[in-house]
């Protein structure tokens, strides 16, 4: 006898997400006839093992490799039975009344193919991929040139994410989002599964297309809402997300409008915007991280122009006291040397303080003055040029920093890390257990109080009630809140995010785990307080380190292999592997086994491992690869490359 629904959930290497939807599905299910599968694409994260562990009624499939979303999906689709069959993805959290309520609904409107929901992501803010229209050559067009972005309620500009429909009403619509994308089993036993073609992106538009194509009514069901955590699959603000999507984009163009003259406009604007929108977000990534040594630059340079001429006239009273090689030569000269002193230090790492850009321009000086004494005299400019350019770029990177950071914080604590004030909605009991996680983990933060969920009299224990929880966030100007799962429904906890909006952090405590979850941007990985090793390779400043030492190793085995190459374990392959390193291909030293990797901050493949022995086992190497990813240091990397050259 067949069910009512079929839950499908793809994994792959979000564990602990993949954890807290099942919890919200095990809630959504009491009281409906139904199902859960999950097909695993050979996570490496134990995924397998949680969902054995924890949800022994969820039907699993353990896949060897990762064949991609639509297989995965259609795998599950074919064995199950249910007469809805619902595809959700592993980062999501429904409420208790989701299955019910879209059950309801497909069941009163039988032509009815497809059905999805309001989704809001995990700061709170809604998702505009909750209703979506068929792209076109103008559709693309508007979406790839930011019009859709600026004329967001125009239904000429914007009919990508129909922006001039509601958010708060139910309506008819064209595509289905896969986070959530509800169908009818004889709706697809007629218009087929998922197209295979499409590896991770486009396949929700190509079936959505089918769907309509087929004489099917799609819906946007503003009745009941979910969070889709974004960002856990492949990074928004990416150049493999912009890769990707265009790509799914130019399937689905050429499967359903090949050959026509529409369809080869369709085609030839996905191509144009693939490589728009890839240049702007280069573009993008490269000025966000070069705005501040730009800045430094240009402040350094105006200063030594200004110190050229203004030092000379009231030292030796003669304004053209420096010859021309001081602009060509002296003064990008210095400074380089001072930016390059300035990013070894770590004056660009993300949150430093002013110790480092202290440090760099010291740094910077010492070298100069090193380099000074061994420039012939026509280039040596001035010692004491030297020293009022070094106190005049500390005044500079100093003073830049102070204002920048006043300007975002309202404070001159350069550096500091903001105290985050934290409200936890929850039983005093469970409150003490998510304060106690919170302070094992060494989270930095200030624990203002709790808010019982329900109506109480002890106001010794708690701070207020959820009923006045709007009220309290503003009163003690909260930023971030844990809501603890074991005590409150997922409903409510939806509820509150999307009425109180973006405008704080929030995070969600599943029930009986030791993970506090949230996401709070669609370009950064989920923020996931839980008991794990902080791994020192994860760490920007140690990255960058690696990579200097991976460029000055191969420049070294590069120009000395002539006299080298016989000497090390490389060989003829000297040239090759020291090329590839130094083009970022690979790193000298990567991790052992392929499976751990994926568990530990990411790597380029080694030219060697973290084993220096031969016939070493699997554990041991996995062991090896933990201990090298939490222990990292860059003598570590000169230690083994030492040994495997020269073995």
């Amino acid at each position: 006898m067949s069910l009512k629904l079929s839950v499908i959930i793809v994994n792959y290497n979000v564990r602990y997400f993949l954890e807290q939807t099942l919890l919200s599905v095990r809630r959504a299910s009491e009281g409906v006839d139904l199902d859960v599968w999950v097909v695993d694409n050979n996570s490496p994260d134990d995924s397998v093992a949680m969902v054995r562990d924890k949800f022994p009624e969820v039907k699993l499939t353990a896949n060897t490799g990762n064949p991609g979303f639509s297989v995965a999906n259609n795998q599950a689709i074919r064995a199950s039975t249910g007469e809805y069959v619902l595809l959700l993805n592993p980062d999501t959290v429904i409420a208790e009344d989701t299955l019910r309520k879209c059950i309801d609904f497909m069941d009163a409107h039988p032509q009815a193919g497809g059905l999805g929901v309001k989704m809001i992501d995990g700061s709170g803010a809604f998702l505009p991929e909750s209703k979506r229209g068929f792209p076109s050559p103008w559709v693309a067009f508007a979406k790839t040139t930011g019009l859709s972005r600026l004329f967001s309620k125009s239904p000429r500009f914007n009919h990508y994410h129909l922006g001039y429909l509601e958010p708060d009403e139910t309506h008819r619509i064209e595509v289905l989002s896969g986070a959530f994308m509800w169908m009818r089993r004889s709706a697809l036993d007629e218009v087929g599964l998922l197209d295979e073609t499409f590896f991770m992106y486009g396949e929700d538009i190509d079936l959505s297309y089918r769907l309509v194509q087929g004489g099917y009514h799609n819906y946007y069901f503003a009745d009941t809402t979910i969070i889709h955590y974004k960002g856990e699959s492949t990074k928004k603000g990416s150049l493999n997300y912009v890769r990707m999507f265009y790509l799914a984009m130019i399937i689905f163009a050429r499967k359903h409008f090949g050959g026509t003259r529409q369809g080869k406009l369709f085609v030839w604007v996905l191509q144009a915007g693939v490589y728009l929108r890839a240049g702007m977000t280069v573009g993008s990534n490269l000025l966000r991280w070069l705005r501040l040594p730009l800045l430094d630059g240009a402040l350094i340079v105006g200063g030594l122009i200004l110190l050229k001429d203004i030092w000379p006239r009231y030292y030796y009273g003669a304004e053209d006291y420096f010859s021309d090689t001081f602009l060509w030569f002296n003064l990008p000269l210095y400074t380089v040397l001072w930016l390059a002193a300035l990013y070894f230090s770590g004056a660009y790492d993300p949150g430093t303080g002013l110790r480092r850009p202290v440090t760099g321009v010291l740094l910077g000086m010492v070298v100069i003055a090193a380099v000074y004494g061994f420039l012939p005299l026509a280039y040596r400019s001035s010692r004491a040029l030297i020293l009022l350019a070094t106190l005049w770029s500390l005044l500079t990177t100093v003073g830049v920093r102070m204002a920048l950071h006043f300007f975002r914080t309202r404070n001159l604590a350069v550096g500091s890390t903001p105290v985050r004030r934290i409200l936890i909605v929850g039983t005093a009991v469970e409150s003490r257990r998510v304060q106690w996680m919170l302070y094992q983990l060494g989270v930095r933060a200030r624990v203002i109080g709790t808010v019982a969920p329900d109506a109480t009299d002890d106001l010794d224990t708690y701070l207020g009630v959820a009923a006045d929880l709007e009220r309290l966030v503003a009163l003690y100007q909260i930023d971030e809140l844990l809501f603890c799962a074991q005590d409150l429904s997922h409903r409510r906890i939806i509820s509150w995010m999307d009425r109180l909006g973006p405008g704080y952090l929030y995070k969600i405590v599943p029930d009986k785990s030791e993970s506090i979850i949230g996401s709070h941007s669609k370009n950064t990985s989920g923020q996931l307080y839980t008991v794990e090793v902080h791994y020192r390779l994860g760490e920007y400043a140690k990255r960058r380190n690696k990579r200097v030492l991976d460029i000055v190793c191969a420049l070294v085995l590069l120009l000395s292999w002539p006299i080298t190459g016989w000497l090390t374990t490389l060989g003829v392959r000297q040239p090759v592997a020291a090329l590839q390193v130094l083009l970022g291909y690979r790193t000298w030293v990567g991790y052992a086994t392929e499976h751990t990797a994926a568990q530990l901050p990411r790597l380029r493949p080694g030219v060697y491992d973290t084993v220096p022995l031969a016939d070493v086992d699997r554990a041991t190497r996995a062991r090896l690869d933990f201990f090298y990813a939490r222990d990292y240091r860059t003598s570590l990397d000169l230690h083994l490359l030492w040994q495997q050259l020269s073995r």
